[in-house]
């Protein structure tokens, strides 16, 4: 559309009508210069949203890679607050009382309990030093959970997510610009899917590991991945040797995160079916009189198609008018010879 156009479009602020033939003239004096450029315009546009809209180019490539080496300052931070934790914990031991098995091991293993919110109750602090240390570990802990961690799985579910979209196009023979339309429009979806599935698989394998190696009942192990994924930790059941404290280290991170994020994903996927409803329902919807005039933005009895494409994006709740009016504003302060055109006079001018 024609960035004049769009000027006046876009002023949905209140109506002045002694403009609407000054505006008109200048709509048809420009009309044919546009035409002229339309398809050159509308090419353009098509390819910049196909390179914008794939996430497997070179950008998507660098932008990955960069963000795999962003990990590493969390993974160290993550470090960094086990092993202050494990050595304040290690130290204090003898102010921590339950069911021991190897000091360092089970001060790791506390702190990996209490800085998820499990809470066994298998190892307890008995001593006002002690509980200090632990309700203060317990709140930073849920802040790195909360802030780091997730990211750090939302990335992972991520890049999960291009593998399994390419492989399902694969099977299904569909091109890379099919690939990219089906990430930008189930990527709520692809990512419960693969969150739910991930964690599906590490309740099989806690509740086999605590069958097999921990020697309970297949009742009571599910019982027990179930209060700990959840974050319930009842304490009646819970890891009590060396190696499955090990094991619980690993696990019981992996876990509780990953059904935080599969919850979070499924609010998502629940959030984008109903803006695509409604998206849906606002371009089938009948087109009426009042429709009319509330699209007609500039007054002049007339929609054009700008005008029509703003009014259903508002409709739809895409953008609102604020947003129109920052935009706006930022328009009028680069049209410097008032024009309602940008061109490279406005730029060489407002440099002066």
């Amino acid at each position: 559309m024609g960035s004049d156009e769009t000027q006046q479009l876009l002023l949905s602020e209140p109506r002045d009508h002694s403009h609407v033939n000054e505006k008109t003239d200048l709509l048809q004096r420009r009309r044919t210069r546009r035409g002229r450029i339309s398809d050159t315009e509308t090419n353009l546009l098509q390819e910049q949203n196909v390179s914008l809209q794939t996430p497997l180019d070179s950008q998507s490539i660098d932008e990955t890679q960069e963000a795999e080496l962003n990990f590493k300052p969390v993974f160290l931070f993550l470090a960094a607050y086990l092993g202050t934790g494990t050595l304040c914990f290690f130290l204090a031991s003898y102010q921590i009382q339950g069911i021991k098995t190897n000091g360092f091991l089970d001060a790791l293993y506390f702190c990996v309990v209490t800085m998820t919110t499990v809470g066994y109750g298998d190892l307890v602090p008995n001593s006002t030093i002690a509980k200090l240390l632990a309700c203060l570990y317990v709140f930073t802990g849920m802040a790195l959970g909360g802030l780091i961690l997730s990211k750090a799985a939302d990335y992972v579910v991520e890049k999960q997510e291009v593998y399994l979209v390419k492989a399902i196009c694969k099977a299904e023979k569909l091109g890379l610009e099919e690939v990219s339309k089906e990430l930008v429009t189930k990527k709520s979806k692809y990512k419960f899917l693969l969150s739910a599935s991930t964690f599906v698989v590490l309740m099989i394998v806690g509740t086999a590991f605590l069958y097999f190696v921990e020697k309970l009942d297949f009742v009571d192990a599910f019982y027990c991945v179930c209060s700990t994924v959840t974050t319930l930790g009842y304490g009646d059941k819970s890891f009590s040797t060396a190696i499955g404290r090990t094991f619980a280290v690993f696990w019981i991170l992996s876990s509780t995160i990953c059904l935080a994020q599969c919850f979070a994903y499924l609010a998502d996927f629940y959030t984008e079916d109903r803006q695509r409803s409604l998206a849906k329902m606002v371009l089938t919807r009948k087109f009426s009189p009042r429709d009319l005039e509330a699209a007609d933005l500039d007054g002049d009895k007339a929609v054009s198609a700008a005008e029509f494409v703003l009014y259903k994006l508002k409709e739809m709740g895409k953008i609102n008018q604020e947003d129109v009016t920052a935009v706006m504003e930022l328009f009028r302060k680069l049209d410097y010879d008032q024009s309602g055109t940008l061109t490279e006079a406005d730029f060489r001018n407002s440099e002066v």
